[in-house]
């Protein structure tokens, strides 16, 4: 569910400039280019930058002290998001506009915070979550991309997006995505409900666009990299039935690029007080 274009600038804009008390949860929605990172987590033993250094950089510097904080969804190298949430507890008593525009005057422009707000104790970015929705998007043109080049995942074979949206339907559900899991994987159970999954065209775009209560790592674009096939006509949508049934990850296809993945958005129950993010990326139309 998107918020309407008066509510969304509303959301956006109206921070607070209230002191909190310390001790405060918030929450944080963060937008970011993921080529700069490898990946959102902190790698503590290794040099290179992670968008949760960066943004927790940022929020110490208005704390003057460190901040930690908890994510909704660990994002892999080069993979994006407009809708990450992320939540941490003030140790200051800094209002929310101080964390928003402090935070965002302290990142490079790479990463963007959109919005902040209060939350209960309780509250969990990760935990409390009710569900995800990633958007995975391919510029099906007959030569690459030079403007989107790293933004999206190039593909020059001519794709059916309703060969592709057909044979994912099968996905819906609670099923076993051992096909679709990295071997990597550190999840104990290969279980997950996908609640949504559409593929659609948009001009030279096609979007998977696909929701769930939670991903196995690289699950989306394990899924894409199948999909792909079935779109191009190298693979039937029977075969892609018969691998997914099958769980067996050697027999499905290459995982996709991480060029073109988004996370779009997180879901929590109404009584979190996190508004629903806006349908994103902003280089799409509302309407896919």
């Amino acid at each position: 569910m998107a918020l309407s274009d008066e509510s969304a600038f509303s959301a956006e804009r109206a921070f607070s400039d209230e002191g909190l008390e310390p001790g405060t949860r918030l929450a944080l929605r963060v937008e970011y280019d993921g080529r700069p990172f490898s990946g959102w987590q902190a790698q503590t033993r290794l040099a290179v930058p992670t968008v949760q250094e960066t943004v927790e950089t940022a929020l110490s510097s208005v704390a003057n002290q460190q901040i930690r904080t908890h994510c909704a969804g660990r994002t892999d190298t080069g993979v994006h998001a407009t809708g990450q949430i992320v939540h941490f507890d003030d140790p200051v008593g800094r209002s929310v506009k101080s964390w928003v525009l402090g935070g965002n005057s302290a990142l490079p422009p790479s990463v963007s915070i959109h919005w902040g707000g209060t939350v209960t104790g309780e509250f969990h970015a990760r935990f409390s979550a009710e569900s995800r929705r990633y958007r995975y998007i391919i510029s099906n043109t007959p030569t690459r991309p030079a403007q989107m080049a790293g933004l999206v995942t190039w593909y020059r074979r001519p794709l059916s997006a309703d060969a592709m949206n057909t044979a994912a339907q099968i996905l819906l559900g609670e099923h076993d995505f051992s096909a679709f899991r990295a071997a990597s994987c550190q999840s104990s159970t290969p279980w997950r409900h996908v609640t949504s999954i559409q593929v659609e065209r948009s001009n030279d775009f096609v979007i998977i666009d696909v929701t769930a209560n939670a991903f196995l790592h690289h699950m989306v674009r394990n899924i894409a990299g199948s999909l792909l096939l079935v779109g191009a006509g190298l693979r039937s949508q029977e075969w892609f039935q018969t691998v997914f049934l099958g769980a067996d990850r050697a027999r499905s296809g290459d995982t996709a690029s991480p060029a073109g993945l988004y996370l779009v958005s997180v879901d929590y129950p109404r009584e979190c007080g996190v508004p629903p993010s806006p349908d994103g990326p902003a280089f799409l139309s509302h309407k896919v």
